[in-house]
C-alpha cells in the first residue's frame, strides 16, 4: 500500500477516495462504476487499502450483494483486510474465505485445517457457494 513507498501518494489516495464516496451519495453501483474508470495503477491500490471497506470492495468484483449478515461483517472490515482473507460464511464442515490475490478477487474454501477449494474471479462467489451447499460433488 502507499503508506509503506508504493507508487501511489495516500495523500492522493485519500483525494480520490473521498471524491468517489462523495460522488456516489452511498449508491454501491455507481461506487463500482467509478472504481472501474479509474487507471490501474490507482484502482489496484485502492482495492486493498483501508479507504474502501471489504463490502464496497466484494461489491465491486462480484456485483451482487450478499446475505445481510455478510454484508455487515464486510462493512466492519477494511479493505486491507483482503490481503491476508476475511472469513465470511461457514457450515458445520467449511469455511468460506474472501481475499484479493494479484488484483483479484479470490474465495478459499477450507476445512479448517487445509483448503480444500479455491475460485477466483467474477464467478468465485457463487461458485464458494455452491461448493458450500453440497462439497460431496466438487
Amino acid at each position: 500500500m502507499s503508506e509503506k513507498g508504493a507508487g501511489i501518494p495516500y495523500s492522493r489516495l485519500v483525494a480520490v477516495v473521498d471524491q468517489l464516496l462523495e460522488d456516489a451519495d452511498e449508491d454501491i453501483a455507481h461506487l463500482a462504476r467509478s472504481i472501474d474508470a479509474l487507471e490501474q495503477p490507482m484502482r489496484d491500490e485502492l482495492l486493498v487499502s483501508d479507504q474502501l471497506n471489504a463490502y464496497q470492495v466484494f461489491y465491486y468484483f462480484f456485483r451482487i450483494e450478499p446475505d445481510m449478515l455478510v454484508q455487515e461483517l464486510l462493512d466492519l472490515e477494511p479493505a486491507s483486510s483482503l490481503i491476508s482473507g476475511l472469513k465470511i460464511e461457514e457450515t458445520d464442515l467449511l469455511e468460506m474465505f474472501f481475499g484479493i490475490r494479484n488484483a483479484m478477487p479470490v474465495i478459499v474454501i477450507s476445512d479448517g485445517d487445509k483448503v480444500v477449494a479455491t475460485f477466483s474471479g467474477k464467478s468465485a462467489y457463487g461458485q464458494g457457494l455452491l461448493f458450500l451447499e453440497s462439497p460431496e460433488y466438487r
